[in-house]
């Protein structure tokens, strides 16, 4: 028998295997919960390996007590523990002094993957997708077999509710495991922990590093924290009052798409077309309304839930053809330019701060603002890129750095122009740190592990603007430095050589050495003069 040849013996030849009908593979089809899909591609969560897992846990968590917190118009206090149970393993514990969460809510909010308050509203906000601490939950449930542990108080005259919930990820809905009244030292607020498979690591995406600029970002929270093998942090508050609370506004017609728009006109019975675009869209006046019907040919009487298909995409392509003012701005509300130089002069020993904020802009119908932050010189490392901080309504962003449209801004940037040494397509390198922030009231991610920010043409185009105005400054302020440079340097050549002159000066006048030792002084105290006007 030749080598390779088949080796079973003679026989009766195999049935073909029988392939599936349609009716077989029917049989074989069920609906997919939303968590138990989660569950099987975590990566899309921010889950993928352990040093992540820890941080995107941190970081849900203490994002919900910031919301929760801000929303109830309660200054922040917020307290991280992490410490170390076991190998690889940790148990991740934030406290928050916020309004508490009422007792029917709290396993939905921990056990329930999209359920949240925020997704339909448009103002700024952390959080929007009713993911987070649910997926954060799950990942521990999954890597420990733990459930969440959660303590709630919503006043003084409530009292403290103890919960451990878990996902069932087939159906999507939490079981409450425990369940009971205990004493709690805090008036009101949330205490939540999750015990996960994870890996702690200082670096540039670590729990600490995410605290310090969540700090910088929020500079109205208190914020304290203590990672395995160190001490407690302590970051108190460095503004005295709260941000503006986001005004929600409604949706602005250039940012609709047509599946959105049909889904809206026919929402509610009984309406006019004419009334459903002024009372359902930002900016439409009654003007506005009917120079839109007039150009799709419709009849503002008509009802809004009897047209049809073809009569709604003529709306729709209408609309961009119609000048609409902007989106009201108050529904977002950046940092600042004081608090952003205040942030980076308390996290970097830099010589030259500076910041901008620019004005309100729109995408898709959506307003956003974006801010920059520069620190230059002083300690930082100038034989390395620029450290670059991103955020997305005060949420630092520490992965997906190439795939960020802050990323792309910056590196479009033409440092050199600044005096800033920049290599072709990459960061500007020097004792530079960078900072930018976009405040939107729907921020464009790239995936559901809000990483990275997609790259828009308008959000592009404003952080272009705002790092060009930072650079310009540092220009000047670098321009300004070298000048002084060279006055100093000139006048220590003259302050060096004077003497030599004045002693060559007297010998060729014969002028008595009393004589000189006064001229000399003279010519002294004018030197010393013109340095300090200079």
């Amino acid at each position: 028998m030749s080598e390779g040849a088949d080796d079973k013996p003679a026989g009766k030849p195999e049935k073909p295997k029988r392939r599936a009908t349609a009716e077989s593979m029917a049989t074989r089809q069920r609906e997919i919960s939303v968590a138990e899909f989660f569950s099987k591609n975590r990566h899309l969560l921010g889950f993928d390996n352990p040093s992540k897992a820890l941080l995107t846990t941190v970081k849900e968590a203490v994002d919900n007590a910031l919301d929760a917190c801000e929303e109830a118009g309660i200054m922040p206090v917020i307290r991280v523990d992490v410490t170390e149970t076991g190998t690889d393993r940790y148990r991740v514990t934030v406290e928050d002094n916020g309004p508490g969460i009422v007792r029917a809510q709290v396993p939905k909010i921990f056990g329930k993957l999209l359920y949240g308050s925020k997704f339909h509203t448009l103002k700024q906000s952390r959080g929007q997708q009713g993911i987070g601490i649910s997926a954060a939950g799950m990942y521990g449930q999954m890597t420990t077999g733990r459930p969440v542990e959660i303590i709630s108080r919503t006043g003084a005259r409530q009292p403290a509710q103890r919960y451990e919930v878990r996902i069932d990820t087939q159906k999507n809905m939490p079981e409450v495991l425990a369940e009971a009244e205990i004493e709690w030292e805090s008036e009101h607020g949330t205490r939540v922990s999750i015990e996960l498979s994870g890996l702690y690591r200082k670096g540039a995406h670590s729990v600490d590093t995410y605290l310090d600029q969540t700090a910088i970002a929020n500079p109205h929270a208190g914020l304290s924290y203590r990672l395995p093998g160190d001490d407690m942090v302590d970051l108190p508050a460095a503004a005295a009052e709260l941000p503006r609370e986001p005004r929600e506004i409604k949706p602005h017609p250039h940012g609709v798409e047509l599946g959105t728009l049909m889904k809206m006109l026919s929402s509610e019975k009984g309406r006019t077309l004419k009334g459903a675009l002024t009372d359902d869209f930002a900016r439409v006046s009654p003007r506005i309304a009917d120079e839109l019907l007039a150009l799709a040919k419709l009849s503002p009487t008509a009802k809004s839930n009897k047209l049809t298909a073809e009569e709604v995409e003529r709306l729709h392509q209408a609309i961009p053809q119609i000048k609409i003012q902007a989106p009201p701005s108050d529904c977002v509300v950046p940092i600042g330019e004081d608090l952003i130089r205040a942030g980076m002069e308390r996290l970097y020993d830099a010589e030259f701060f500076t910041s901008s904020t620019r004005p309100p802009a729109v995408y898709r119908g959506n307003p956003f603002v974006i801010e920059v932050g520069l620190a230059y010189g002083g300690k930082l490392d100038g034989d390395a890129p620029c450290e670059l901080m991103r955020f997305a309504n005060r949420v630092p962003l520490q992965y997906q750095k190439g795939a960020c449209a802050i990323t792309q801004s910056v590196l479009d940037t033409a440092w050199r122009g600044y005096g800033v040494q920049q290599s072709r397509g990459a960061q500007p390198n020097g004792p530079l740190a960078l900072l930018v922030h976009i405040a939107s009231v729907w921020v464009p991610f790239t995936s559901e592990s809000k990483e990275a920010i997609a790259h828009y043409p308008e959000i592009i185009k404003e952080m272009r603007l705002g790092l060009q105005e930072c650079g310009r400054r540092l220009g000047m302020y670098l321009s300004h430095r070298r000048r002084e440079a060279d006055a100093r340097k000139k006048m220590s050549y003259i302050e060096k050589y004077i003497p030599h002159i004045g002693l060559a000066i007297q010998e060729m006048l014969g002028i008595p050495d009393g004589e000189r030792d006064a001229a000399m002084d003279t010519l002294v105290d004018t030197l010393e003069r013109s340095r300090k006007v200079k």
